[in-house]
């Protein structure tokens, strides 16, 4: 093994079996999605049921009013398929509205932030093209949790102290709702969320008079579009209210956005690296930097690919930038010239510019034909003291975790395998709405208000998501699901697991709980989109040697904890022994796999 040999001590086995594999980030979901898959539910119900809880377990991560984006391949085709149930922006949504409401950048919290809700519209279509359960089944699980109750996490509590003034002082639907009797709820305490039951039991009762499964489920869709959750969330987000900009604004979102959406596949984009092959969405999530930041490495013998080593770290933190400097440039819903950024000759320009110093440039790539995007390139930005709790609620600089996105992966025993990011429609977006018990997201932070680039915030285009799924395939069978939460880093700390399990040999387990890195040398996608330059954040397991040699190379390094970056599940399938695989993250003690 030319990578440094893995820690002899991993938190927690990777887990082998035969009969089905679910791995999340939160324990709750992930024994319902295994639960499922015991009663003969296949991977798609599992997944399905899963991530209807992280709804109601994990509110200040996701939520019904959010975006998912899951890549997935089926027992009959093994080809990668990307399900994208990442809403467009509203009719209304445009640069020059935005601009004659005084404001420079779109808001990170509040009604103008938000795209069309597009996750459950995705997690409908999946269902009723793949899954085998009855919608009525498949929502129980979430149903009976928001009904009945569950524990409050730590970090629930913790968001909702974050934005307690916002709560009160602005948006008193969410104190109403996150407050019960004007105070935090302990951690482990019981709450509930009838309004959100009453929701998912509408969508059940919709398709009651239908002659078929998959007509149930459609009439739960037009339901979702059409009916209570659409003009309940119109009316209430028409009247203006706080935004992270320290000012208050209406929505502009309409009953006609909620109704024109619906969720698609698509066929994914992939790379060959190593013998494998990585599939990612297009570029309309940040899923391609992945592949270029692996094209690029791909030129490099393994010794240069170990994140463990002062080389290793150097190389991967350096390739990054490159990468991420083009999804500023390039990326977008629209025209974007990946034949071009995915190619070899591409690939080799770029590795070119990898030195020995730690470059503080921002420096996208020449396209013929292609002009680069070149945003505002803030490295402070001065927030009303509103602001608190907008953008993602990602890890820190300082690798203090304030909460990340969701994640789920499953496998079954027929070859069926799904992985799934849900994000957005966190509890601190925008005011709840009170009839729903949720609100809606702020996927639109991630686009620019100044024109010219293919992320510019345009009616109907989508967001240029971080949300990053990955399947990875060997001799055409996928082999691998994975995921993280985290923003801009998802992809950062996949990569991660990518080099060490597919170059390093270390197992799933094994990768996930080896030290994490990341850059942040990049524009933010989130508000206030803020970049550090050569800035890396390390986790201090990296070691001494190691950290320091990285300073000396000119990194901006921040040392962020022992165990605080990375938030990675899988599940996988070894097609020579014939066994599933599951792991999961041990950070922040949430995440856990289960399977058989």
């Amino acid at each position: 093994m030319s990578f440094t040999p893995p820690s002899s001590f991993t938190t927690r086995p990777t887990l082998e079996g035969t009969f089905g594999m679910s791995a999340s980030t939160h324990w709750l979901a992930t024994a319902s999605a295994q639960s499922v898959l015991e009663r003969g539910g296949n991977a798609f119900d599992a997944a399905f049921a899963g991530a209807f809880v992280l709804h109601v377990v994990e509110p200040h991560l996701n939520g019904p009013g959010g975006d998912m984006v899951a890549l997935f391949a089926t027992a009959d085709d093994p080809t990668p398929t990307v399900l994208s149930g990442q809403g467009p922006a509203p009719a209304g949504a445009t640069r020059e509205h935005y601009l004659a409401e005084g404001l420079e950048l779109v808001p990170g919290s509040g009604a103008l932030a938000a795209a069309v809700p597009g996750a459950v519209d995705a997690w409908l279509l999946l269902l009723r093209d793949h899954g085998t359960w009855e919608l009525a089944d498949a929502l129980a699980f979430a149903v009976g949790y928001a009904r009945d109750g569950h524990p409050v996490l730590e970090r629930v509590r913790a968001t909702i102290a974050t934005v307690e003034r916002l709560f009160t002082d602005h948006w008193t639907s969410s104190a109403e709702h996150w407050l019960s009797g004007g105070r935090l709820p302990e951690v482990g305490e019981l709450i509930t969320n009838p309004a959100y039951a009453a929701v998912l039991d509408r969508l059940i009762t919709a398709g009651e008079d239908a002659p078929d499964r998959e007509s149930r489920i459609d009439a739960a869709r037009t339901e979702w579009k059409t009916g209570f959750v659409a003009q309940q969330a119109v009316e209430f987000l028409s009247a203006p209210h706080r935004h992270s900009s320290g000012t208050d604004h209406a929505g502009v979102m309409t009953i006609d956005d909620f109704a024109a959406y619906s969720a698609s596949y698509e066929s994914a984009t992939t790379l060959e690296f190593r013998g494998h092959t990585i599939a990612k969405t297009g570029a309309w999530g940040q899923g391609p930097a992945l592949l270029q930041t692996l094209a690029i490495l791909d030129g490099f013998e393994d010794e240069r690919l170990d994140p463990s080593t002062a080389i290793g770290a150097h190389t991967i933190l350096e390739a990054q930038k490159l990468a991420y400097a083009d999804r500023e440039a390039y990326y977008g819903d629209g025209q974007v010239p990946l034949d071009v950024l995915l190619s070899r000759e591409y690939a080799e320009k770029r590795r070119a510019l990898i030195g020995d110093r730690a470059s503080a440039e921002f420096r996208p790539g020449v396209v013929p034909g292609s002009t680069p995007f070149i945003p505002p390139l803030r490295t402070e930005y001065n927030a009303p003291v509103e602001a608190a709790g907008v953008g993602e609620p990602t890890v820190r600089p300082t690798g203090e975790t304030r909460g990340d996105t969701c994640h789920i992966d499953v496998v079954d025993r027929w070859g069926n395998i799904v992985s799934a990011t849900p994000s957005g429609g966190w509890l601190q977006s925008s005011p709840t709405v009170p009839a729903l018990g949720f609100c809606l997201g702020t996927r639109l932070q991630m686009t620019w208000l100044e024109d010219g680039a293919t992320s510019t915030l345009r009616p109907g285009r989508r967001p240029r998501t971080t949300l990053t799924p990955t399947l990875v395939l060997k001799d055409g069978h996928p082999v691998n699901a994975l995921g993280s939460p985290g923003g801009d880093q998802q992809d950062q700390w996949q990569l991660l697991y990518l080099l060490r399990t597919i170059v390093g040999g270390y197992t799933p387990q094994q990768a996930i709980d080896a030290p994490a890195l990341h850059t942040t040398s990049v524009p933010g996608s989130f508000w206030p989109r803020t970049w550090e330059p050569a800035g890396a954040v390390v986790e201090n397991r990296l070691g001494d040697h190691v950290i320091s040699d990285l300073e000396a190379r000119g990194h901006v390094v921040t040392r962020a904890g022992d165990w605080a970056l990375g938030r990675l599940s899988s599940v996988g399938r070894d097609l020579e022994r014939g066994v599933l695989t599951a792991a999961a993250n041990p950070r922040g003690v949430q995440g856990y796999a289960a399977g058989r």
